[in-house]
């Protein structure tokens, strides 16, 4: 059966289930989170403070 490496290494245990589930979410939201980052400053070049604060305020 294919499934059973599978259901032995993750699943058989429920700390082990939960931690993967756990660490598994934790990844998928950093990654989304910077690629959702990464688009939106694409869509808004120009137009965001970190782009135009060197028009409005003065470096000492």
């Amino acid at each position: 059966m294919a499934g059973r490496p599978i259901y032995n290494a993750i699943f058989r245990n429920n700390y082990t289930m939960l931690g993967v589930v756990f660490v598994s979410a934790f990844a998928f939201e950093t990654i989304y989170d910077s690629t959702m980052n990464r688009i939106w400053d694409n869509i808004n070049k120009g137009r965001q403070w970190k782009d135009i604060r060197s028009r409005y305020v003065d470096e000492e």
